[in-house]
């Protein structure tokens, strides 16, 4: 039986600019999903939002656009725990793709070897209100320990708000994190707001700690074309160049203003200048991260 869904989100930018930066060879977007479509890969009962089938076809095609020749599926809450759309999607890759996890304490070994086996690097949680907030720590903390031995890391969705609460806590973890959309920070809150003099002092202490510069679009107080948030992924990259990954975001879910990829594309050189950090954040970062054949 056919699947009905009526979306509370909007669809991505249907005109995908070609970008005027080139991405080098095997450059990789480190951070997109894949929704739906919602008739073979049923949204969680339970979901905050409900968006538009973004299917493998079109994610495909937006990468195509843009010069992306690898991906890593972050699994949506909107599916919950069934990883099965980003499973596939790796399965039709020939090795192109990876992808991050949506798991709870039902999870099994077996379950994990699954995951595992089938391309996935990390699991995702979470803290962010409006998604539906903090995590059990007890959950949290079994998740951890489980993931541990594959070489697995976790990926963290924080408000800025809240990572001064937990930055003692990511410092203590057995395993590596990723801290998406550069901490959620406002870019009208300037350089030196706390949450994220807190998320650069992680960067340099914690040699577990990486951070995604993507989710202009989130950070931007100003709107398009985002370039308020360059300032603070310019920080990140200067921090920790090979601890940095970047990605679009696409097909954008819950935000206040719709970006065109190839902006965001556009955004990377003044990110990062240099050539080899370039090589780095699109390249080198995420295949050691996510365990690409280089």
């Amino acid at each position: 039986m056919t699947m009905m869904y009526t979306p509370t989100i909007p669809p991505p930018d249907p005109n995908t600019r070609t970008p005027k930066f080139k991405l080098p060879k095997l450059s990789c977007d480190a951070h997109c999903h894949i929704f739906g479509p919602g008739a073979k890969y049923p949204y969680a009962p339970d979901r905050s939002y409900t968006p538009p089938d973004a299917p493998l076809e079109d994610f495909r095609a937006l990468h195509a656009k843009l010069g992306v020749e690898r991906a890593v599926i972050v699994n949506a809450s909107v599916h919950g725990t069934d990883n099965t759309v980003a499973l596939d999607a790796i399965a039709q890759s020939g090795g192109a793709y990876r992808a991050v996890a949506n798991i709870d304490d039902t999870i099994t070994e077996r379950g994990l070897r699954v995951l595992h086996d089938g391309g996935f690097r990390g699991c995702r949680f979470n803290f962010v209100r409006h998604l539906g907030g903090v995590p059990d720590r007890r959950v949290f903390d079994r998740i951890v320990a489980m993931v541990t031995p594959l070489g697995w890391h976790i990926d963290l969705h924080f408000d800025a708000i809240d990572l001064p609460e937990y930055a003692d806590m990511l410092t203590k973890l057995p395993l590596s994190y990723t801290i998406d959309h550069m901490g959620r920070v406002k870019a009208a809150d300037g350089l030196d707001q706390l949450p994220f003099r807190i998320l650069i002092e992680l960067m340099q202490r914690d040699e577990k700690c990486w951070v995604k510069i993507c989710g202009s679009e989130r950070v931007s107080s100003a709107g398009p074309p985002f370039t308020d948030a360059v300032p603070f992924a310019r920080k990140i990259v200067e921090t920790a160049p090979d601890r940095v990954i970047w990605g679009t975001d696409w097909p954008h879910p819950n935000v206040k203003v719709m970006p065109n990829d190839g902006d965001l594309v556009d955004l990377i050189p003044l990110f990062a200048p240099e050539p080899e950090f370039q090589e780095k954040i699109l390249v080198d970062n995420p295949a050691r991260l996510f365990g690409f054949d280089q």
